[in-house]
């Protein structure tokens, strides 16, 4: 029969010292983790003479412009609707765009990533077909 175990004993685990939650369980004493590769057994991490600084330098992704055509069917008050709802515009931004799309034909409503341009220019189509209406939106590289 194992000798009884004492309550107050202590468990180990990740180095963080626990009082034994069931005094029946043994308690287990982990080893430590081996050194990494880059460690010394002293603790210190590698020469800092053989650091080299390395310079990443990322590119922006490029940008296209979302473009809003004009027709003579679509309703202006549709037009309207979808730069609040798509672009997030509010009703005078969205207004002053639809303006500048009836008068000079097409209009810059956004520029974004190629991805978000592409979402963009598909939902303001689909949204027009389901609605019955011609608008034609968009996109090209800045």
């Amino acid at each position: 029969m194992p000798p009884p175990l004492r309550p107050h004993k202590k468990r180990y685990i990740r180095g963080i010292a626990r009082k034994n939650p069931n005094p029946y369980k043994r308690s287990v004493e982990l080893p430590e983790l081996p050194l990494q590769m880059s460690e010394k057994p002293d603790g210190t991490i590698g020469d800092p003479g053989l650091l080299t600084k390395s310079k990443t330098k990322t590119e922006r992704p490029p940008l296209y412009k979302v473009l809003i055509l004009n027709d003579d069917y679509t309703p202006m008050e549709f037009v309207v609707h979808i730069l609040e709802r798509f672009f997030g515009l509010n009703h005078s931004q969205a207004f002053e765009i639809m303006l500048t799309v009836h008068k000079k034909g097409l209009a810059v409503v956004g520029v974004f990533s190629y991805e978000i341009a592409e979402t963009k220019v598909s939902q303001v189509m689909d949204f027009a077909r389901r609605h019955q209406h011609p608008l034609q939106c968009t996109m090209e590289k800045e």
